[in-house]
């Protein structure tokens, strides 16, 4: 890449670059070409944009959001960029909070809403469109020469639907606002030292709780979006099958990079770090390293999914022999999990508890263990007793939606303690982990590792399988993977 004529991090403010520049900082920068770059460009403001497709849901999240906290200013950050190494950056992702109520994902924002007689007015602080009066265009490691085009703060608001301003100017604004505000926390350093005296942990935590109860249910874009989201994941999985054979000539890394290409081309990115655990490695729950032999008669358990342009995430796991066959061991323990599966996709309903889902999967399989000879029973003692999960290790599932593991500071009793509702998304994913360590199994089920997930919405009159475009079925696993191999 390109090193930047200038040495400034994008957390130096323009003034601080003007004044590096007038100091002669600036190596090779002669006043002539300072001057030449001043004129001579094109206007490039963008006319009658269209609001984007949310954009009335998000006023109506910000009106919800309004009408529980009355009276106070709230502070909602999208994040800055973070240091990978050096002078480079990791890409940047808004935060779910911030992207939920504006639509917008831009780095620095900061969405606040400021309290008046009959609820709160919302304005976006963003950064503006560069100054090439000053230079800070070319002259700032993050000046649109350098990093492209962003939009006007007159663009912004036809997108978005709220006014917009320079957020260079919010912290001072904030540091002397009066009157109790609450913000979003871990996102933006200089936004909370600007707020130091005037919140608290414990009434932060209630607005994050609250954003997060929020999103327990689904609106009809946001289910559209998770529908994308498996559509796309579905395709990547296609892709992987497809190339195997590259895979064992390589490593679990041709299986990572082969879906990443899929989540960039069809969305923004994956929405977590793929697992593409081949052989022994499908023991391992987060398994991320990607760095192992995938050899034929092993099993590639591969849990992945697709990130939309809108920040919806896909989340899908399934156990693909790598020769295209099960063995009849294989077979067993698959066939075991997805019996599991099947139990627990049918007790998500509305009006079902939450844990029920994770109880019928769990029976399933503690009957097997049983059956199998692997755990004493009968089956109520292994299930009080939790000795099932040695070999089951994890929850049946979580909320899904924009964060792969939505919702994740809701109460308890809006949680895991509630109802199940018509909007709901969550995954069902039930699993059996034979460690290859484990000395209390047969050898020859040591290594072993089947998980399989889907994503469920819970409809009016049950439920719907959002990822049901990928096989489940052992047979038909097999049947489409011969398919994919032609």
């Amino acid at each position: 890449m390109a090193e930047e004529l200038t040495p400034e991090t994008p957390e130096e403010t323009e003034q601080q670059a003007i004044k590096q520049r007038k100091n002669g900082l600036y190596p090779g920068v002669s006043d002539e070409l300072a001057e030449n770059m001043k004129s001579g460009w094109a206007d490039t403001e963008l006319h009658d944009l269209a609001p984007i497709a949310q954009a009335d849901r998000t006023a109506a999240r910000r009106a919800a959001l309004s009408a529980r906290f009355p009276g106070e200013r709230l502070v909602i950050p999208a994040g800055n960029l973070k240091t990978r190494s050096n002078d480079t950056e990791y890409s940047f992702r808004a935060s779910t909070e911030y992207a939920y109520l504006t639509g917008d994902q831009t780095q620095d924002g900061v969405l606040v809403l400021e309290p008046t007689g009959e609820g709160h007015e919302a304005t976006l602080y963003l950064l503006p469109r560069s100054d090439r009066e000053n230079g800070e265009f070319w002259l700032d490691g993050q000046g649109e020469l350098w990093v492209g085009r962003r939009h006007s703060l007159t663009e912004a608001e036809q997108l978005l639907g709220v006014p917009a301003k320079d957020v260079r100017e919010l912290a001072d604004a904030l540091r002397e606002a009066t009157g109790p505000v609450r913000a979003v926390r871990g996102h933006d350093a200089g936004i909370e030292a600007a707020l130091t005296d005037k919140v608290t942990a414990e009434r932060d935590e209630e607005l994050r709780v609250f954003l997060s109860e929020a999103r327990l249910v689904k609106d009809a874009f946001e289910i559209a979006e998770l529908e994308k989201a498996c559509a796309s994941t579905a395709r990547g999985f296609e892709d992987v099958v497809k190339v195997l054979d590259k895979a064992e000539a390589t490593s679990e890394r041709y299986i990572e990079g082969t879906f990443f290409l899929r989540a960039r081309v069809e969305g923004n990115d994956i929405g977590y770090g793929s697992i593409c655990a081949a052989g022994p490695h499908a023991t391992t729950l987060h398994w991320v390293r990607n760095d192992g032999d995938v050899r034929s008669g092993d099993l590639l358990l591969l849990d992945a999914g697709v990130e939309t342009n809108e920040l919806y995430t896909a989340d899908i796991t399934r156990t693909l022999p790598i020769n295209g066959r099960y063995t009849e061991l294989q077979r067993k323990i698959y066939d075991a999990v997805y019996e599991a599966q099947e139990a627990g996709i049918a007790a998500v309903k509305p009006g079902a508890a939450y844990r029920d889902f994770h109880d019928a999967a769990q029976r399933v399989l503690t009957e097997k263990l049983v059956e199998w000879g692997l755990v004493e029973g009968p089956v109520e003692r292994v299930l009080e007793l939790g000795l099932q999960r040695r070999w089951t290790l994890h929850g049946t599932g979580h909320m899904l939606g924009m964060d792969v593991h939505d919702c994740a500071a809701a109460r308890t009793e809006a949680y895991v303690d509630t109802t199940l509702e018509p909007g709901m998304c969550l995954t069902v994913e039930p699993g059996l982990y034979f460690q290859a360590d484990d000395l209390t199994v047969p050898e020859e089920y040591r290594g072993i590792g089947v998980r399989i997930e889907d994503d469920i919405l819970v409809t009016e009159d049950g439920n719907r399988n959002l990822s049901d475009g990928l096989p489940r079925r052992s047979d038909e696993v097999e049947a489409w993977m011969a398919a994919l191999k032609g």
